[in-house]
């Protein structure tokens, strides 16, 4: 089995995966790209991690979450690639979001499942006083007889968000729309989960960053689904200029800036004419939709 993905900046990740009549399994990824010079690398325990969770997945009967299930597997790594980096690499984002598209590679391979968002939306704000963080949820992907859920949180994190009640009385922020972002979600037999916006409005000098993927590559469809829409993360500065942010970022902002966050919707599987021609339809502009 062989499936391929990219990171936004390019960098391939390549899985070759053979199991034999003995039930031992061989993951190589030595195809995948070199490291780089951000902080997307992620060492080996990393790809490890994900393997165990797809396989925990795939696999119909209870598994317990030790060594054990992975003695029938073997990893394959090139030395120096983003997937086992040099002591020296920086590896904080490979373990947020590269093995988020580890796991859409190995569930890729399998044809199971539709890629899901396969990112976490690290977001995080502060200044010498205080630090937060936080990370945003989005669709999942659509299998053989499921929709992907909307506005969740996918694969390699669960973690919960912050409620905004809480959020306003402790920090100078106003969460100004935190909703599904509707029709975000891959069309199909089965559809993608749509992804979520959220919207804060800064009310004291800050700074702010943002980490992030799925700005450039959707998350694909299978099986003839559509894929789902890309993140984007923009900031509205306080006079009205709205900047693009890209998918990474880490600048000041000041009382009156926001910035809205869309994340990815999940990919859909089968094909649908009645779903294709709906997201046709969505994609003209307003003066020739007929039911606008």
């Amino acid at each position: 089995l062989r499936a391929e993905d990219r990171l936004d900046d390019g960098t391939p990740i390549c899985l070759e995966l053979s199991i034999d009549n003995a039930g031992q399994a061989c993951f190589d990824f030595t195809a995948s790209g070199q490291q780089q010079w951000g902080n997307l690398n992620a060492p080996p325990a990393v790809t490890w991690s994900a393997i165990l969770y797809a396989l925990r997945c795939l696999v119909n009967e209870p598994i317990p979450l030790n060594q054990g299930c992975l003695r029938p597997v073997t990893l394959r790594l090139a030395e120096g690639s983003i997937l086992a980096p040099h002591d020296q690499a920086a590896v904080v984002g490979g373990n947020v979001l590269t093995s988020q598209r580890l796991v859409d590679v190995i569930f890729k391979a399998f044809g199971c499942v539709a890629a899901s968002q396969g990112c976490m939306n690290n977001f995080t704000f502060g200044d010498d006083r205080f630090g937060y963080y936080e990370t945003i949820g989005g669709g999942a992907g659509a299998g053989p007889g499921w929709h992907g859920c909307s506005g969740v949180h996918t694969h390699m994190t669960n973690t919960r968000i912050t409620d905004p009640e809480i959020l306003e009385s402790r920090y100078p922020v106003l969460v100004r729309q935190f909703a599904l972002r509707r029709g975000s979600g891959g069309c199909g037999q089965f559809c993608g989960g749509n992804g979520l916006i959220r919207e804060l409005e800064f009310l004291a000098p800050l700074h702010m960053g943002i980490l992030s993927e799925r700005r450039v590559f959707a998350p694909y469809g299978l099986a003839g689904g559509d894929a789902g829409r890309c993140g984007h993360n923009q900031l509205q500065r306080v006079d009205g200029v709205v900047v693009n942010l890209g998918g990474k970022n880490s600048l000041a902002v000041y009382p009156g800036d926001s910035v809205r966050i869309e994340t990815p919707g999940g990919g859909g599987y089968g094909k649908n004419d009645d779903c294709i021609l709906a997201s046709a339809m969505m994609m003209q502009p307003v003066g020739n939709d007929p039911l606008a």
